[in-house]
């Protein structure tokens, strides 16, 4: 290696992190996440599984195409049709790597893979084989390698390295390790392994105790020179190890690791913020590194130490991962440059045209807030980066709601051949009478399985977000809304209507004939 003490780092939030139930991206969402991720200095980008779906061959081809400064790199199962579909997908990348796995541990094997010990390395080296022979960097993963036994573990990796393999990933699948069994693990095998020297040995934590970054550092400290994370620290069930700790981790304890990455810290704040939005998935305050409260002090007695010396209660400066001392402040007198600008800093890329119906979005919002924060500019670029078509717009609304009155809402909604259409319904509440005129004009009737409002920025006047998730009873998914305003009931309203909108783009690219929705009343 040109560098002993150089950590890659694997990400792959497009994959394992949008595995999180909930985080679903769109492909047009997952590209400029990847753009945001290579800017970031990720040497790995795993783009997602090709053979999962056509939509993620589609969006690992389209990040393999468009994306430049970082090795893209598609999962396999250890079989072939996973292995040739996963290199259709990466084949126009300007570096490709394919990732395939094969569960090893005694449990997978005998429970789900029904294979003995024997069988599970010939199926890997016959993968190995069949993925170099298309590509030159190829890594394999023994799934759940924490709890297979250390003998077989040796076996099946030194195989695959013989195999072809040029990085073999440790991963704790479910886990269950801990910091010094795991270091054991990666001691081991570079103990017993003679050809381990010629792989990078890469490491895979998940976080169901809490122990995904301890587990992954440890592993740095004896060898593993490959670290796979998320942004956020995404992921199946309780997630991954968190990028953004693992990076500063190493960096402020360089004194003891001795170890460095190529990662730019001064995004990782940026970066965490636009997944946030575009998963939906919130970061909670107290997150380590680029939670809101990470480098907010309120005691009095860390106020006085930070007043007198910073360093008495951050070992981080803020500056360092990207967090403003103050806000960016933009108002109603700011113009084009200036936004341009901090949509680039946000790490978005927008053409022209989106930039001038996001201005026109920013000015409507300043005239209704006196300051418009970043957090508000990522709510209104996310807008713009949608790939679902707005069959139906709304117009206007008007609800009447009260203690001793029926709520009532009426709502004036553009339909796709441009006729306005106008209803009205009662409900439960204004917002509940919203999505029931709403139907009623549309035609198309769902459930409602999830509802949730957040403020986007502090203050009164703040834009509240809503986000929901709407079934179909003759579908197998459900549809996500997101919206935001500084009326809730618009930004229902909003949200509910693009939830409808992905429900009729679904059903025109399964039944293209079909025609969605019905005339409304007043039609």
């Amino acid at each position: 290696m040109a560098d002993a003490n150089r950590i890659r780092i694997f990400d792959t939030t497009l994959r394992d992190g949008e595995q999180s139930p909930g985080a679903s991206m769109n492909n047009v969402e997952k590209v400029e996440v990847a753009r945001a991720l290579a800017g970031l200095g990720v040497d790995i980008l795993e783009a997602g599984f090709p053979i999962a779906s056509q939509g993620d061959f589609e969006a690992v081809r389209a990040i393999a195409t468009e994306v430049t400064g970082t090795v893209v790199c598609g999962l396999a199962r250890c079989n072939a049709r996973d292995i040739d579909r996963a290199w259709e997908a990466l084949r126009f990348a300007q570096r490709a790597r394919i990732h395939v796995f094969l569960a090893t541990s005694a449990i997978h094997r005998e429970h789900k893979l029904k294979m003995t010990r024997a069988q599970v390395i010939e199926r890997a080296v016959e993968s190995v084989r069949r993925a170099r022979a298309l590509c030159d960097d190829v890594e394999f993963s023994p799934e759940d390698a924490a709890r297979t036994e250390i003998d077989f573990l040796s076996d099946v990796v030194g195989a695959a390295i013989d195999a072809g393999a040029t990085t073999v990933n440790i991963p704790d699948t479910v886990g269950y390790a801990t910091p010094t069994q795991y270091a054991g693990v990666i001691r081991a095998l570079r103990a017993r392994v003679p050809n381990i020297d010629r792989a990078v040995i890469s490491v895979h934590c998940h976080n169901d105790l809490g122990l995904a970054v301890a587990n992954s550092l440890a592993a740095c400290e004896v060898g593993a020179r490959q670290v796979e994370c998320t942004i956020n620290g995404l992921g199946e069930r309780a997630g991954n190890a968190a990028l953004e700790e693992i990076v500063m981790a190493l960096k402020t304890r360089f004194d003891y690791y001795g170890l460095t990455t190529g990662i730019r810290t001064e995004r990782l704040y940026p970066v965490s913020r636009m997944v946030s939005t575009i998963t939906g998935l919130t970061v909670q305050r107290n997150k380590a590194i680029v939670g809101r409260n990470a480098f907010a002090h309120e005691a009095g007695i860390h106020q006085d130490g930070m007043l007198k010396e910073r360093s008495t209660y951050e070992i981080m400066r803020p500056e360092e991962v990207g967090v403003p001392r103050t806000d960016l402040v933009l108002g109603k007198h700011s113009g084009r440059h200036a936004l341009r600008e901090r949509v680039v800093e946000l790490g978005y890329h927008l053409n022209e045209a989106q930039i001038e119906t996001l201005f026109e979005d920013f000015k409507a919002l300043a005239d209704k807030k006196k300051e418009v924060y970043d957090e508000d500019l990522v709510v209104l670029i996310e807008k713009h980066i949608q790939d679902v078509p707005a069959h139906w717009s709304l117009v206007s609304l008007h609800t009447t709601a009260g203690s001793s009155v029926i709520p009532t809402a009426t709502v004036c909604i553009r339909r796709p051949d441009g006729q306005v259409v106008r209803d009205a319904a009662i409900g439960d509440g204004p917002v509940d009478a919203i999505f029931k005129a709403v139907e009623r004009v549309t035609g198309v009737a769902a459930n409602l399985r999830e509802f949730a409002v957040r403020g986007v920025t502090a203050g009164k006047d703040a834009q509240g977000e809503v986000s929901l998730e709407l079934e179909v009873e003759s579908d197998d998914r459900t549809f996500r809304g997101r919206a935001a305003s500084t009326d809730i009931i618009e930004a229902s309203a909003e949200a509910y209507l693009n939830a409808v909108n992905a429900i009729v783009t679904r059903r025109e690219r399964d039944h293209p004939r079909e025609v969605i929705g019905r005339p409304g009343a007043g039609a």
